[in-house]
This record gives structure tokens, C-alpha cells and sequence, in this order.
């Protein structure tokens, strides 16, 4: 209990969230991460969640690094770069519906830039009393938290968390407790993990890679 107490009140971000910063320099729009509204065409714009949670994650291992004075990146830069990886993070008919297709994708990307990426996978069955734990949950964040590495989250099903959206890829920037800030069509938003976990009807997962 006293560990489970401790979990749900530990906090864990990432180092520098502006390194996340895309600005439209037409509109003087900024975004936070990648919008999946960018990709080129309709079908993109729609299925385009997994790419998008990718490409965010990219951007902020290339970036967590800089100073606050580099500034925002250009959105139509970032734009470009999400079309390269959409080549080999590509959704099916179905999207990106499993972590180990996120994966694969991610490494496939990674070996045509001559990178090798590890990749580490939380699944949460559809199955409730197969489900890993919220320390578990917990403990899998912070892992890549602490690294200062991003983590892409599959929700095939929101339940009661009224934060996420059915069928779709976000990227998890940091964790308050149960709480975990994520980044979703560009703007930062909240979700409740435990009450995620406890209420879903179909799971999802989480991944978190790194360059080996």
C-alpha cells in the first residue's frame, strides 16, 4: 500500500517541454508536439494519429537538448518531417491498432536512417484482471520519464476518462500522480491513468523507445 501511495504521488517530466514548441510563423499559432491536421491529405489528416505520436517523439529526442533561445521550430519543417515518417510508420485500414506494430514501425523508420531503436512495450489487455497494476503502469512511465524520453499511449477505448479520444495514439510528456499531461493535436491535456486503466473496455498499451 505504502508503495502504491508513494506512486501516486511521485512526479516525472521531461527536461525541457519547449524543445516541443512548433510555431506557425504565418499565424503565430504554437503548437505543442506534432498535429496530425498537417499531414497532406484527407485520409492522412484522419488516420494519422500513430505517425503523428512518432514524429512527436523524434522531434523531442533530436531537440531536448537545445536552449530555450533556438526557439520553436516551423511548423511546415515539422510538417515535412512527418511525411518522412509516415513512410514507414503507416497506419492500415485500422490505423496503428498494437504496440508491437508501433514498434516495428518505429525501427523500420529507424534502420533507413541508420539507427537502431529499442523499443520497451506496457500492454493494457482488454481483459481487466490481466491488466498490469497502476504502480506498474506507473513504474513503466517513469522509466522513461527519468530518461527524458517521451512515451506513446494506445487508447482503444477512453471508459470514463472523457480526456482521450477513442482509437487513438497521444504522447505522455510527464506524471503527477495519477495524473499524466499528454500531448494531443498540438495542446497539452490531462488524463486521469488510473481512472483509464480501471475503466477501459478494450486497453490499449504504452511504448517508449530509444536509440541503442
Amino acid at each position: 500500500m505504502k508503495i502504491l501511495q508513494e506512486m501516486r504521488t511521485k512526479n516525472s517530466s521531461l527536461s525541457n517541454i519547449e524543445a516541443l514548441k512548433v510555431m506557425d510563423f504565418a499565424t503565430a499559432e504554437v503548437f505543442y508536439g506534432c498535429d496530425q491536421r498537417w499531414f497532406a491529405t484527407e485520409w492522412q489528416r484522419s488516420a494519422g494519429c500513430g505517425p503523428s505520436v512518432a514524429s512527436t517523439i523524434l522531434l523531442y529526442m533530436n531537440r531536448r537538448h537545445a536552449s530555450p533561445a533556438s526557439g520553436p521550430r516551423d511548423r511546415d519543417f515539422i510538417a515535412a518531417r512527418m511525411e518522412e515518417v509516415w513512410q514507414y510508420v503507416t497506419p492500415t485500414d485500422c490505423g496503428i491498432p498494437s504496440t508491437k506494430m508501433f514498434c516495428d514501425a518505429v525501427r523500420a523508420y529507424g534502420a533507413a536512417k541508420g539507427l537502431a531503436f529499442e523499443c520497451h512495450i506496457c500492454d493494457v489487455p482488454e481483459h481487466a484482471p490481466s491488466r498490469p497494476d497502476f504502480a506498474e503502469l506507473s513504474e513503466f512511465l517513469d522509466a522513461a520519464l527519468e530518461k527524458d524520453i517521451p512515451v506513446a499511449f494506445l487508447n482503444l477505448c477512453n471508459g470514463n476518462e472523457k480526456n482521450l479520444d477513442h482509437w487513438h495514439w497521444v504522447t505522455v510528456i510527464s506524471r503527477e500522480g495519477s495524473l499524466v499531461h499528454i500531448l494531443d493535436e498540438g495542446i497539452v491535456k490531462i488524463v486521469d491513468l488510473a481512472k483509464w486503466r480501471d475503466t477501459t473496455k478494450q486497453g490499449g498499451g504504452f511504448v517508449w523507445f530509444e536509440a541503442g
